[in-house]
């Protein structure tokens, strides 16, 4: 039986990555992010390559209300929903706590916490009623340490590992697999973002080793995702090889 799975943040970076290996394994699709044209032409790529349906949802995870609506009106089919990949999140500023800029804050809170809770407050009713289904949560090594000038971004990632864990107690009655997936330096856009769109200093995050890539992260989900049905993947913690931990980092 063909399973479906919605990917948050799937425009690009490890959403993108995760939508081209779950769709070569046959998957339906729910892809959700703000883009909507990069959402249609990856869609339009995914189906023209695979035997697979593909539902695009523009919407922005922050708006409760525009989620609860477009969620709410996807057809009975649609919500058999297999595999949730919280992914959409993101990274603004690189400032001491004195120097934040509270806007940067409120993105980051109501997009890696927020946003990720109104998703799973849906889509888990969904899986609980079938009694199964896997959540993957997209964390970071900044959710398992804290570094110079990644307060509220560290913060906000140790919401999500908290979260992991909530929701492995509050879903096991249910039958219902949650794992946490933390990457260290992944190259995507997430540094352009953090650097609202300066790519010189974005690039100079990632300069003189070879960091991880998108389609790392979406092997590693695939991994936990395909576990027999009694085996249950909880927590994995993704770096390159030149990198030891959340700040040190053998650059050539």
């Amino acid at each position: 039986m063909t399973k479906t799975a919605l990917i948050t943040g799937a425009s690009s970076g490890i959403g993108k990555a995760c939508a081209h290996t779950f769709a070569e394994q046959g998957y339906h699709l729910i892809l959700v992010g703000r883009r909507a044209a990069l959402l249609e032409q990856l869609a339009d790529q995914l189906k023209t390559s695979h035997t697979i349906e593909v539902k695009v949802l523009q919407v922005d995870v922050r708006d409760k209300e525009e989620l609860t609506y477009k969620l709410g009106t996807l057809s009975p089919q649609w919500k058999k929903v297999d595999v949730l990949i919280n992914n959409a999140g993101l990274s603004q500023g690189l400032d001491p706590i004195d120097k934040g800029n509270t806007d940067d804050w409120d993105t980051m809170i109501d997009t890696n916490i927020k946003g990720l809770l109104y998703v799973t407050k849906i889509v888990s009713t969904w899986m609980v009623e079938r009694k199964k289904g896997h959540i993957i949560n997209i964390g970071s090594i900044a959710g398992k340490e804290v570094y110079a000038n990644g307060n509220v971004y560290c913060a906000t990632k140790h919401a999500v590992d908290a979260l992991n864990k909530a929701m492995r107690i509050d879903l096991l009655p249910h039958g219902i697999k949650v794992t946490g997936i933390h990457p260290g330096a992944v190259e995507t856009e997430f540094s352009i973002v953090r650097f609202k769109g300066d790519e010189a200093r974005a690039k100079k995050v990632y300069d003189g080793f070879e960091p991880l890539v998108a389609q790392d992260i979406a092997e590693a989900i695939w991994f936990a995702v395909s576990r027999p049905a009694h085996v249950n993947v909880n927590d994995m913690l993704i770096m390159p090889t030149a990198q030891a931990n959340g700040n040190l980092i053998k650059r050539d």
